[in-house]
């Protein structure tokens, strides 16, 4: 199952880092990728709770998710 998100407010590849880090973390997540503009695709198993993905963002530093 592919996700797509927007995450706001990265300005650099630390960022990108960050965020895919924390995302990468959740249980049942097997890929992601993460662009500095602010596309984020999740990969996994089965649905992950968007709370989750929140939260995961937020532990990463100063950014906003939201669907794509």
């Amino acid at each position: 199952m592919i996700t797509n998100y927007v995450v706001t407010g990265m300005t650099c590849g630390h960022c990108v880092n960050h965020v895919t880090e924390e995302v990468s973390a959740i249980p049942g997540v097997t890929e992601v990728k993460v662009e500095q503009a602010g596309p984020m695709q999740v990969a996994s198993a089965a649905a992950i709770d968007f709370a989750k993905i929140e939260e995961a963002v937020s532990e990463a530093g100063d950014y906003k998710v939201a669907l794509a």
